[in-house]
């Protein structure tokens, strides 16, 4: 609420030029907060406010910013200013900026930092794109098993400032190898002269530099972790992975999910920068191989036009059963699909996902196709089509509630993405087999 109140006169502000008074504001306001004023402004007038910030503050607005976003700013600042703000950047943090940029902007920006970044940098662009490692900053707290807390302590009050958390502390040998994790409380509270190795129980939890970041996401939600230690196949403490990063990743992994299931190809872009053309190519190739899919009901339907033309009321229960395949289908795959991603469920469970499924489907043809016989008879009188449509409906209901749990089942053994299962997928295939369904009992009955 302040902020709403307090952004007209810092635009009053900038239109003034009172440079110190805005300055002075600004450097109050929260980072998040700043990310919104610069989203909101001229694009012209963006730089004139970034240029404002300190430097400390300027890094995390800039951490925060869109790709889009960051790549204006860049190109409108003076290296020196790119360099001091790189520089205030924790290292998993630079790692994103450079993601997004081409490659001769990289190199033009490595070679802005100094020999130890630069390196650092480059070794974090070297993990493959959404693994553990380019999302680990190297700045944590290590310690000696072989340490008083006094010489720990001490350790930390010299090298703490720049780590990204010193709440949880990791004990390593002269290889470097990852010993155990000591909260940093737990050191505190001991005597002073006590050793480190003491303190120790050697019960913590780490991953591979290489691993995907979803798993990186899983470990931390289902440990409760607000830290993870990342390590090389050797067990050498390579870096740490805080809570905020994961946060990151799973609001970016969600995002994915839910353009893939609605048939859009997920794209980095804030849907409010994106531009109109790259809005229309990540849905047009959806939305073309699906129309042509549609093509195959109608060959369907032509297939048993005969049949069609002598019963013409058949047409009439076509919307509802091909709805109610697709609906229970898009409802299945729904369920697997969140179950394979919080690791609630696996491929190799599949043979008792079909048998859950089988009776699920069952029991929701038998009931909808008792409702819809009772109202199909109730409505034209005709037992036989009344008939038709129940047994249809248990038959559609079985099929797709089946194919809705399977078929992310197949794609995750096939290592695919199972949100590609969207509900127009879904829908379509439906379409086509609850016809197939509808019409070859229609032609056994009537």
């Amino acid at each position: 609420m302040l902020k709403e109140l307090l952004t007209p006169e810092i635009k009053e502000l900038l239109e003034g030029k009172n440079w110190r008074v805005l300055k002075d504001a600004l450097s109050m306001w929260p980072s998040q907060d700043i990310v919104e004023l610069l989203d909101s402004i001229e694009e012209d007038k963006r730089i004139i406010v970034f240029r404002l910030l300190p430097r400390d503050l300027a890094a995390e607005v800039f951490s925060e910013l869109d790709s889009v976003a960051q790549k204006d700013l860049l190109h409108q600042m003076s290296n020196e200013h790119i360099k001091e703000v790189f520089l205030e950047m924790s290292p998993d943090d630079r790692t994103d900026v450079f993601e997004e940029l081409p490659a001769g902007d990289i190199k033009k920006f490595l070679n802005l930092l100094p020999l130890e970044e630069r390196r650092e940098a480059m070794k974090l662009l070297g993990y493959p794109e959404d693994s553990v490692g380019r999302l680990m900053t190297p700045d944590y707290v290590a310690i000696r098993s072989y340490w008083t807390g006094r010489q720990a302590l001490e350790h930390i009050r010299k090298f703490g400032q720049d780590a990204e958390t010193v709440d949880i502390l990791y004990v390593v040998d002269e290889k470097w190898h990852l010993l155990d994790e000591i909260p940093l409380s737990r050191l505190i509270l001991s005597p002073l002269e006590s050793k480190v190795e003491t303190l120790m129980d050697r019960e913590f939890y780490s991953i591979h530099a290489s691993d995907d970041q979803e798993e990186a996401v899983r470990m931390m939600k289902k440990y409760n972790l607000i830290v993870l230690p990342v390590v090389d196949s050797q067990n050498v403490l390579l870096g740490v992975i805080t809570i905020d990063d994961v946060i990151d990743v799973y609001e970016d992994e969600v995002t994915e999910d839910i353009h893939k299931g609605a048939s859009v190809i997920p794209f980095e872009l804030n849907y409010s920068t994106a531009p109109v053309f790259s809005l229309f190519r990540k849905r047009i190739v959806w939305l073309l191989l699906l129309a042509l899919a549609g093509f195959l009901s109608g060959n369907v339907i032509s297939v048993f036009k005969e049949t069609l033309g002598q019963v013409i009321i058949l047409a009439f229960f076509i919307p509802v059963l091909i709805g109610t395949g697709g609906n229970t289908g898009t409802q299945s795959a729904t369920l697997i699909i969140r179950a394979l991603v919080t690791g609630d469920l696996t491929p190799q469970k599949w043979f008792s996902v079909i048998k859950k499924e089988v009776l699920v489907g069952i029991l929701l043809g038998v009931s909808l196709g008792s409702i819809l016989y009772l109202w199909s008879y109730s409505w034209k009188g005709n037992p036989k089509l009344s008939l038709v449509i129940g047994l249809s409906v248990v038959l559609i209901a079985l099929w797709s509630n089946l194919i809705g749990s399977i078929l992310p089942l197949i794609l995750r053994r096939m290592r695919l993405d199972p949100a590609i299962v969207s509900s127009p997928l879904i829908t379509t295939i439906m379409d086509v087999t609850g016809l197939l369904i509808y019409f070859t009992i229609a032609v056994l009955l009537l």
